[in-house]
């Protein structure tokens, strides 16, 4: 996306747009991901993952014309990660609204819809823990984390956090990735008539978003970050 961004760049450097409204523009486009996953089938799915490439590509493109125009702000890096919060948690509600089928001829069955909610709330919470970590060190006066104070104390939590960064699994919640596994669940379930694929992965993503809350957790607890 930095080889696209780069050449939208030209055409905004020398205009009175400014990184905050590219960084607004690039919130509302994460958030429409959520009314366009509720386009039945294959095509809201396509619009899912168009918001969200819109979304990524902003995303560069605010930061981008910040450094150029010399325009920093605390406001921008403030609005940046609400965009990054609600465009990760406008993707996995869009999900569980789709799964609920809320268009279809039958019942409509909110249980997908609240599964699709928690994933949501369960993305937002593993940015939220690592954001705090900077809120407390700042209210109890200590200088920002360091790198090394990420290591984990404990070799096995170190073990097991490199398996986890190894597979991967973690990124499947958020907005980026999830978009492109809805389209991929979408064919599927094409293929097959019917929102079994859709279902499943509500699911998927839901108990990976509260493993991952819980684990991230414990990964910060159990570094030096806090100390």
């Amino acid at each position: 996306m930095r080889e696209v961004s780069l050449r939208v760049d030209r055409y905004l450097v020398n205009t009175r747009v400014t990184p905050n409204q590219l960084t607004y523009l690039m919130t509302v486009c994460g958030v429409l991901a959520t009314p366009a996953l509720l386009v039945p089938g294959i095509p809201g799915a396509v619009l899912g993952v168009v918001a969200t490439q819109l979304y990524l590509l902003l995303d560069c493109v605010d930061g981008e014309v910040a450094r150029w125009k010399q325009q920093y702000s605390l406001g921008g890096v403030y609005l940046d990660r609400v965009g990054a919060y609600l465009t990760d948690a406008a993707v996995l509600v869009g999900l569980g609204l789709r799964a609920a089928d809320l268009w279809g001829t039958g019942r409509i069955d909110w249980l997908w819809a609240f599964l699709g909610t928690l994933a949501a709330l369960g993305a937002i919470l593993i940015k939220a823990e690592t954001d705090l970590v900077g809120v407390a060190r700042h209210q109890t006066g200590k200088p920002p984390v360091q790198e090394a104070a990420s290591e984990l104390r404990s070799s096995g939590m170190a073990l097991a956090r490199r398996a986890a960064s190894a597979l991967k699994f973690h990124r499947l919640i958020l907005g980026i990735e999830a978009s492109l596994l809805i389209l991929v669940l979408a064919i599927v379930d094409q293929a097959r008539g019917d929102l079994f694929f859709t279902r499943l992965g509500t699911a998927v993503l839901a108990g990976i978003a509260l493993l991952q809350t819980l684990l991230h957790l414990v990964s910060i607890l159990a570094s030096s970050r806090l100390k």
